[in-house]
């Protein structure tokens, strides 16, 4: 149990260790990918589908999730999910073939969607309840635990390379973690946002057609989520391939952009306070897409990495924001937001494959860059809150 007096700080350490959970959880099993090929005799290939059926499960988990919400509030969906994800590691460790590994991977994804969606509800609840910004520092610790969990990767395998031992361990970990944090959650969910879109009806139990202002918002996430997977994943191959990078200096691509974002989302909460979401969405992506467009028209190494510093920069704030704003307008909103979120992560680094084998890589990150512009553009569209509002 937390023992900390303030309610705020209480409430915010118990979300806070569920996104660092979460972060924890998947980098755990990703981190031990070529083990699992090993043992499993996977081709690449099929170890492609297999994370692949992560992001499947979670797309999937779409229509399920706002009604659990409903049913269960998002502190009893968040307690039960991660239960869910430390039990579906623990399995993981022993699954005897590929077709069993596809589906606990596919489980996964799901359990990942409920959680995904409750503890973000969580986060915008403590937003409205004590009128204080924190969603970007919970995005951070998201970053920080699957950090964490690549040491700890490092460190079992110093002694054992056993993923029955490593996952075992990271299990009664992770156990411990939701032990030790239910009881800072908060009890009461947000109420949904009335008035997002004048002339639209109130929301009604049940799934319902999305209002304009949640297309919107899930059309930013989607390229916000473009942008962010497609840089995770191209990244180095541009400083190498294009721009001739050593093999030293190409992986510091993803350093930059993921230091930067993990950099920024610790201070975007202040931001947020100041200058309210929409701004920083706006001016964010706009940063982001001209600091990368501007980076392949010069060419280069140096400002290859400038600019991938500019979309670190630029996005941070993106989805913490997106995710607040969907979560004032109810479950079903949040919901589909993270799922557009979830397509835009598989999808986007794909697209930009096609595009880069039909042309060149550099028309390729030349779509990223437009994929951060439309963010601002739909952003434009959005109704943002201010905490005084809600």
């Amino acid at each position: 149990m937390l023992r900390v007096h303030d309610p705020f700080r209480r409430a915010q350490l118990a979300i806070a260790a569920l996104f660092f959970f979460l972060g924890f959880q998947y980098a755990t099993w990703v981190s031990r990918l070529p083990a699992l090929k090993t043992e499993l005799d996977l081709t690449e290939a099929q170890l492609g589908l297999l994370l692949m059926a992560g992001g499947v499960g979670a797309a999937a988990s779409y229509p399920l999730v706002a009604p659990a919400m409903r049913r269960l509030g998002s502190r009893r969906l968040s307690l039960l999910a991660a239960l869910a994800l430390a039990v579906i590691l623990l399995v993981l460790a022993v699954t005897p073939n590929y077709p069993v590994t596809l589906l606990v991977i596919c489980l996964d994804g799901v359990a990942v969607g409920f959680l995904n969606v409750a503890m973000n509800a969580q986060g915008a609840a403590l937003e409205v309840e004590y009128r204080r910004t924190a969603m970007a520092r919970f995005h951070a610790t998201f970053s920080a635990g699957s950090l964490a969990a690549a040491l700890v990767a490092s460190g079992v395998t110093f002694f054992t390379s056993a993923l029955a031992v490593h996952f075992g361990v990271t299990t009664v970990l992770l156990l411990l973690a939701v032990g030790l944090t239910r009881s800072g959650l908060l009890t009461g969910d947000q109420q949904p946002a009335q008035d997002a879109e004048p002339g639209e009806q109130p929301a009604k139990r049940g799934l319902t057609l999305p209002t304009r202002v949640t297309v919107w918002m899930g059309l930013a996430m989607v390229f916000g989520t473009i942008t962010e997977g497609a840089m995770n994943d191209w990244s180095t191959l541009y400083l190498k391939d294009v721009v001739s990078a050593s093999a030293q200096v190409a992986p510091l691509g993803i350093a930059v952009v993921s230091g930067m974002m993990v950099l920024a989302r610790i201070f975007a909460d202040g931001w947020r306070a100041r200058w309210g979401d929409g701004r920083i969405v706006v001016a964010g992506s706009a940063l982001a897409g001209a600091g990368l467009a501007t980076a392949l028209l010069v060419g280069g190494v140096v400002p290859a990495l400038i600019g991938f510093a500019c979309v670190g920069l630029g996005t941070a704030a993106i989805t913490p924001c997106v995710y607040v704003a969907a979560a004032r307008q109810g479950p079903d909103a949040l919901a589909l937001v993270a799922a557009m979120g979830t397509i835009g992560l598989l999808a986007g680094p794909a697209v930009i494959g096609f595009i880069a084998d039909g042309s060149s890589l550099v028309w390729g990150m030349a779509a990223v860059a437009a994929s951060a512009g439309l963010v601002s553009l739909c952003s434009t569209r959005i109704r943002w809150q201010a905490l005084a509002e809600v």
